[in-house]
Order: C-alpha cells, then sequence, then structure tokens
C-alpha cells in the first residue's frame, strides 16, 4: 500500500523577528516522521510562510504544536504587514501529495481544527474543502474584516466559528482567529512591477485573476457600480481561471508586486499567469521586471515552464532537467530580488535525504573509486547502463547541435523530439544504475535471513529465489533499454550534423557495450534462479535483444564508415 503523505502550510503573522519565526517552524520536528521544507519569512507582509510534510496524524499533530507556539510569542494586537491577516497561525492548510484523496485530507482539518478550538480556545473557520457550508469555501469570505473586524465577526451567528470561542476575549485579542483547510497544491508566485502604485499594480491584478473587477457605468475607477437583478455588483472576469491576485507595495523592496495564489496549475500555470501579466502591465505603460516564488513548487511546474519559453526560443526541448529550470528561473525573472536556489525551492528536490546518497549523484572520480574498492557494488551490470548512459547522451548531444544549427531553424522541432526521446533513455539508464546494485544488495539481504525453523528456511529461499529473479530483471532492462538508444544514434548519423558522426558512432559503440555487459549480467544470474522455466524466458528475451544489438551496430559501423 502506498504510504501517505500530506504537506502543511501554515502562515504566521509574524515575518521580521527570526528568533521568533525559527522557534514556532522548529517545533514540527519534535515529531517523529515530519520533514520541515521550507521557511520563507516576509518583512513587508511581516508574514512567514512555513512548508512541512509527514504522514496525516504526524502532520496534524505538529500542526498544532506550532499553532500552540505561535499563539504563545505572536500578540496580534501589535501586527502589522501589507497581507490580509487575522490571526497568530493566519491560515494552516493540508495539501494531499500521495496515497490520499482531497476528500480524506479535508477530514484531518476538520480534526485540527477541533483540537485547535476545544484545547487552545483559538476561533477556527474551516475554508475550502473542509468547509461546513459553501459560504466559508472562500478564504476571502472567512478573513473578511481582517484582525481588526474579529469582535464583530465573532458576534454574529452567520459567522460564529466552526470551532472555539465565539466572542472577542483577551486571549483571542492576543491570537486572533485561525483558518484551516484542505486544499489542491498552491502556488504562492508575485510578479514584480517597474512601479510603487499600488492603485497601478491592482489595476493589472484584476485583469488577470479569475474574479476581475466590479462593472461600474462610465470611469471604470469612479463610476457607479452595476448592480445585477438582486442588487449584486457585476462582474467583468478576468483573462485567467484558478487565479487570485491583489496588487501592493512592497517597502522592502521598493517597488509594487502583483500578489497571485494560483489555485490550479494545471488549468492556469505559472509561466502563462507570468506572460499575460507582462501583456497586461504593458498595455497599462507597466513593465514586468522579474517575479518572486513563495514556499515551494513541484519540479513539473518549473520544467514545464523551461519547456513553454524554449518552444518560443525554437530551442530543443532535450535538454536537461538542470538546465531547464535554469531557463525558467532566467525566463520569469525568479532571481530579481534575492537568489532562487532550485534545491531549496523545487519539493521533489526538498524531499529527498542527504543520507540517500546515489551512486549517480557521486562525481566521475568518486564513481570510479567506489567503482575500483573492495566492494562487490556497484559491479558490471551498474556499469553497464552507466556506459550505456554516456552513449545516448552523446548522441542527445547530437540532436541538440543539430537543432541549434545555422541554417536548419526549419528543422529544430524534428531534432528537439530525438533529443527529447534521447533524455528519456537517459534517465531511464541513470536509475537502473542504482537499480543494478539495489537488486544485488536484495540478494546479499536474502542469504542473510535467519535460517533456525523450516518457516524461516522456506521465507528465505523464497526471499533469494525472487532476488535473484529480479537480478536478473534488472540487466535485461538496461539491455532493451540501451538496445532501444541506437535509434537516436541512428537517426543522428542518418540525418543530424555530420561534423558530429563520429559523436554518434562513439554513442552506438557504448550503447552495444551497455548491452554486451548487461547480457554477462543476466546469464550469470538466470543459472541460480531455480524456477528453470521463468530462467529460459529471460534467457531468450536475452537473447532475441543481443542479437538485435549487433545487426544494429553492423549497419551503424558501415553507415558511418561510408560517410567518414
Amino acid at each position: 500500500m502506498q504510504k501517505q503523505l500530506i504537506e502543511c502550510v501554515p502562515n504566521i503573522s509574524e515575518g521580521r523577528d527570526l528568533d521568533k519565526i525559527h522557534t514556532i517552524a522548529n517545533t514540527v520536528e519534535t515529531v517523529e516522521g515530519v520533514k520541515l521544507l521550507d521557511v520563507d519569512p516576509g518583512a513587508a507582509t511581516n508574514r512567514t510562510v512555513i512548508t512541512f510534510v509527514g504522514e496525516p496524524e504526524q502532520v496534524i499533530k505538529a500542526a498544532f504544536i506550532l499553532i500552540k507556539k505561535a499563539s504563545e510569542l505572536i500578540d496580534m494586537s501589535k501586527h502589522s504587514g501589507e497581507h490580509p491577516r487575522f490571526g497568530a497561525t493566519d491560515v494552516c492548510p493540508l495539501v494531499p501529495i500521495s496515497g490520499i484523496t482531497l476528500e480524506e485530507t479535508a477530514k484531518y482539518a476538520q480534526k485540527l481544527g477541533k483540537r485547535v478550538g476545544e484545547e487552545l480556545d483559538i476561533p477556527v473557520y474551516l475554508y475550502e474543502n473542509a468547509a461546513q457550508e459553501s459560504k466559508r469555501v472562500n478564504l476571502a469570505n472567512c478573513r473578511a474584516g481582517e484582525y481588526e473586524g474579529l469582535p464583530k465577526k465573532l458576534s454574529d451567528p452567520n459567522w460564529k466559528p466552526d470551532f472555539g470561542p465565539a466572542e472577542f476575549n483577551d486571549k483571542v485579542a492576543s491570537t486572533g482567529a485561525t483558518a484551516i483547510s484542505a486544499r489542491d497544491f498552491l502556488v504562492a508566485y508575485n510578479v514584480n512591477l517597474n512601479t510603487t502604485s499600488t492603485r497601478r499594480a491592482n489595476a493589472v491584478a484584476f485583469d488577470i485573476r479569475e474574479a476581475g473587477r466590479v462593472k461600474r457605468e462610465g470611469n471604470p475607477i469612479t463610476g457607479k457600480k452595476v448592480l445585477d437583478e438582486n442588487g449584486e455588483p457585476v462582474r467583468v472576469p478576468g483573462k485567467l481561471k484558478a487565479v487570485k491576485g491583489i496588487g501592493w507595495f512592497i517597502e522592502e523592496y521598493g517597488i509594487a508586486q502583483i500578489s497571485y495564489n494560483l489555485t490550479n496549475i494545471s488549468i492556469t500555470s505559472m509561466h502563462k499567469a507570468f506572460d499575460e501579466t507582462c501583456k497586461a502591465a504593458d498595455e497599462r505603460g507597466l513593465r514586468v521586471t522579474g517575479s518572486e516564488l513563495i514556499g515551494l513548487i513541484p519540479l513539473k511546474a518549473m520544467l514545464d515552464a523551461g519547456d513553454y519559453f524554449l518552444r518560443k526560443q525554437n530551442r530543443s526541448l532535450g535538454i536537461s532537467e538542470a538546465e531547464k529550470i535554469k531557463i525558467a528561473v532566467k525566463s520569469l525573472g525568479l532571481d530579481d530580488l534575492k537568489p532562487f536556489n532550485p534545491e531549496e525551492k523545487i519539493i521533489e528536490y526538498v524531499l529527498k535525504s542527504k543520507a540517500e546518497k546515489k551512486l549517480i549523484d557521486f562525481d566521475l572520480s568518486s564513481f570510479a573509486e567506489e567503482t575500483a574498492s573492495e566492494s562487490m557494488a556497484p559491479g558490471g551490470g551498474s556499469i553497464s547502463a552507466y556506459v550505456g548512459t554516456l552513449g545516448v547522451s552523446l548522441g542527445t548531444m547530437v540532436a541538440n547541435l543539430s537543432a541549434h544549427k545555422p541554417g536548419w531553424d526549419d528543422r529544430w522541432e524534428e531534432f528537439s523530439v530525438w533529443a527529447e526521446k534521447g533524455q528519456a533513455y537517459k534517465n531511464k539508464l541513470l536509475a537502473l544504475v542504482d537499480e543494478d546494485t539495489n537488486a544485488f544488495n536484495e540478494i546479499i539481504d536474502g542469504f542473510r535471513m535467519p535460517k533456525g525453523t523450516d518457516e524461516e528456511k522456506k521465507a528465505r529461499r523464497e526471499a533469494i529465489e525472487s532476488a535473484t529473479i529480479y537480478a536478473t530483471e534488472v540487466p535485461l532492462l538496461v539491455m532493451e533499454t540501451a538496445c532501444d538508444s541506437m535509434e537516436v544514434m541512428m537517426a543522428m548519423a542518418k540525418n543530424g550534423l555530420q561534423n558530429s558522426l563520429s559523436d554518434a558512432g562513439v554513442g552506438a559503440l557504448c550503447a552495444r557495450t551497455a548491452v554486451y555487459g548487461a547480457y554477462f549480467n543476466v546469464r550469470i544470474n538466470a543459472k541460480d534462479i531455480k524456477n528453470r522455466d521463468t530462467a529460459e524466458k529471460l534467457l531468450n528475451k536475452a537473447k532475441s535483444i543481443f542479437n538485435k544489438t549487433l545487426a544494429t551496430e553492423n549497419e551503424m559501423i558501415a553507415l558511418i564508415d561510408k560517410k567518414i
């Protein structure tokens, strides 16, 4: 069963006192299994976004501890800042990451809200997917009037908190209220403008955000509001769905920003919001100078942005992940106000434990030293996968060079497709470098199992057999992937940059070596499989791949010999 993981993104109303911020944030790691991912303070907003992940029960326990500590250290009666707020822990959304639905996450949000209200005596409003009634789905409704409006709000029967006290007592005067929710992954994203005018920033925000602006008669700013038959203001919708936005002035940077919440990046991506903002700003005589990411973002969103801007430049998409991220950062101006470190801002990178160092994380020298040591791993299987990685990397290089060749501008997409294929093969082979070693270690673990009783002996035999089959399947997959990858080198030898013929040839020879080397591993591991029918099936498939590789190799060498 897949492990359940949720993310919690509390926003606390303190962005200036770093001692307080880190004291509050660090409480979450007192709960075993919870990992603190990011702490992102903002001085002008006087607000900090904290991000942590873990299994649901542990996360809501950590969230409770954080909310408690924030209520002890933050006095809302003395708070001021640019961002709307009404509590020491202003909002505390829970976000499903893996193995759990949004509906299940909402139940945990409700459980957390009940505990905060009953044990901490803090008014709690449930919003978004945790909301108990429709008017509370929208956070803006729950937080309307902000902290200053809480005495009136709490006394209104229609806005009685879901949990906690419904009176503005001395304690609530200090803690304020907290809004708790379950929601999809939200990207908090600010776009920087070359103006100090909040009004002009708001004008652009209204052009873009889904809610748009109120329709007025005559003058769009001072004109009389247009009302519908129910007496409600008629709105002119903005350009983009699933986007909330306001303009504000950030004193620490001396500029106006548009602060967006991208509530569904599969509907409106970060790069789409950025580009449409550039257009709207330009129409109003403004210029976007860059942007700022608050909190974390999924890797896919950064790679999609990189691809988007590469297409606009008619450039190959078959470049490395790191290069795509660099293109995204520079194109979006994410380093306009402060350095942007992907290792700290991309959720998948932050989640990687430093203790989980893989072979592919070694530098070239360290990898060679590790291979040369007395340890049996990495062995021939991992080296075969890595040689195959180098081979298809050369083929991908030729594809990218061809896409960028002067005079071939009309062919960039043709070569981009081949480069993307090459990257896919490369990534698969890289993963197999470590997987071959993991498979070998599983056999060792099997042999170390206890064998004192008949049951233990049986379990040990089954574990060794299963691990041996897997240790045969992994190099077989190396063979298959390396063999298939030769299509990239063949295409480049036939149609790519002819000055790089030798590179395509070396790539093909590396792929051939990967197939041959992995074939040895398939054969030596298959001989230890007790189920001979299974062993024969694996060996027959390996032989077929080997023969196909031999034919491709001969064709490739003949082609290159002829062309050179």
